[in-house]
């Protein structure tokens, strides 16, 4: 282990600077006109595994290419497989970045750039730290297999395609994935719990065009009220998600849970700063953080119809709609969740006007003993590789190849947490520390060496 992390310490400008080349490719998969750049990020990562020695693969399937590394397979070596994603979210709105999303900058220790954690930063660095042992030290003392996609960030299936066609070769005794972030800035996290979710897109029709409000107003129903009146029945003014049936199979986090939670050093005054909100806000009778990772939520994600220029148009928009997605915990069904919303969406709809409603992704919730031998070498690795203890933690987001890797191989997945929290994913101005970067190479070597 000694030679390949000093491998790591010869190479750390070069390793940088693979990242930040990297970070230049806009791999955009929710948007077409990205698509041939994402490619570009498929061949930059096949490249970065040959360069680590693996064999490699390109699936295309329908749509973003999935690429697969392997290498040593020795039936008496215990095997791991390492999941991430090259493709990167939208970097809208542009006007809110300090720096272009796509000219990765470094700037108080930081790179800003879209898809500097999530998930190209951490992905990247499992894969160099599989150089650092194939080149740094001879050879990898594991069976290591690889799968980087491309269609993490829009929901596509290629990646569904390649695992269900090729079992076989990507069997593995656990499944390593660095798309979570750690406890705090420099303490890393193992997290064994990921909301699951299912997503909705609602449309509401009124009149056949915009008509003039003046001359029409009254006289028919208004479609953005209408949605506004349909969103505000979905939660009563506790916070909770006022749809029947919403909660069937919830479990309530039991005491010894709870008492995890509680004892884990969180600062609400921090969380509420990170998030710029005036005041915390959520499901009465839990905590902050047992909100975050252990209850199910359902948020509208963006509401869309009439007039948005600048001043003022006085119409009735002929439609207006909105993108719903809910959060969901162990025991919830995605599809239960979804028929149960629907019913709920065409029970409360007002009325003279005509609701369409589109199911969107879907995906069950992860929950795994953080105290499986696997897990106690993966929390073994980050603590060498950070010079702390890691945090077992509930992520409230989701990542739904787990649940493909979990039902169609049987891996235990070990949810590396290797960045500090309020990184910004998703967001404008997405940044990922350096020092993460190479602490997320340091727990690939060490995890890679047990």
């Amino acid at each position: 282990m000694d030679r390949a992390l000093a491998y790591l310490e010869r190479n750390r400008e070069r390793f940088l600077g693979l990242l930040l080349d990297y970070l230049k490719i806009p791999s955009v998969s929710a948007q077409k006109r990205f698509h041939e750049d994402a490619r570009r990020a498929a061949e930059f990562i096949r490249q970065r595994l040959h360069d680590a020695g693996f064999q490699t693969r390109v699936f295309d399937g329908k749509g973003l290419p999935t690429v697969h590394g392997w290498r040593s397979q020795d039936p008496k070596r215990p095997t791991l497989l390492v999941y991430g994603h090259y493709d990167v979210q939208p970097p809208d709105p542009l006007d809110l970045w300090e720096t272009p999303p796509f000219e990765p900058t470094l700037l108080d220790g930081e790179i800003r750039a879209r898809g500097s954690a999530d998930d190209k930063g951490p992905s990247l660095a499992l894969v160099l730290a599989a150089e650092c042992w194939s080149k740094g030290a001879g050879a990898l003392p594991l069976n290591l297999k690889v799968v980087i996609e491309g269609e993490e960030e829009c929901g596509g299936d290629v990646v569904v395609q390649f695992v269900k066609k090729h079992k076989k070769e990507l069997a593995a005794e656990a499944l390593v994935i660095a798309d979570t972030s750690g406890w705090q800035r420099g303490t890393p996290a193992l997290c064994y719990g990921l909301r699951g979710i299912f997503a909705a897109e609602v449309t509401i029709e009124g009149p056949s065009r915009d008509l003039h409000s003046g001359s029409y107003g009254g006289t028919v129903a208004n479609p953005a009220t209408a949605l506004a009146r349909l969103v505000a029945t979905l939660h009563d003014e506790g916070g909770r998600v006022a749809v029947k049936g919403f909660y069937d199979g919830v479990t309530p986090p039991d005491a010894a849970e709870r008492a995890r939670i509680a004892a884990l050093d969180f600062e609400e005054g921090d969380h509420l700063a990170e998030t710029g909100s005036p005041a915390l806000y959520g499901e009465e009778g839990f905590s902050t953080l047992e909100r975050k990772g252990a209850r199910p939520t359902c948020e509208i994600n963006g509401i869309f119809g009439g007039y948005q220029g600048e001043g003022s148009k006085t119409i009735i928009p002929a439609k207006a709609g909105c993108k719903i997605t809910c959060r969901i915990v162990p025991g919830q069904d995605p599809a239960k969740g979804f028929a149960a919303l629907e019913r709920h969406l065409r029970k409360h709809c007002p009325p003279g006007v005509k609701l369409h409603v589109r199911k969107g992704h879907r995906a069950a919730a992860v929950y795994t003993d953080p105290e499986t031998p696997w897990a106690m070498r993966a929390r073994a690795a980050l603590e060498g590789a950070f010079g702390r203890p890691a945090m077992l933690t509930r992520e409230g987001g989701s990542i739904p190849v787990v649940n493909l890797f979990q039902k169609e191989l049987g891996t235990q997945p070990l949810l590396l947490g290797t960045y500090a929290p309020g990184e910004r994913a998703h967001s404008p101005n997405e940044r990922y520390y350096v020092d993460d970067f190479f602490a997320a190479i340091r727990t690939g070597i060490r995890l890679f060496g047990v």
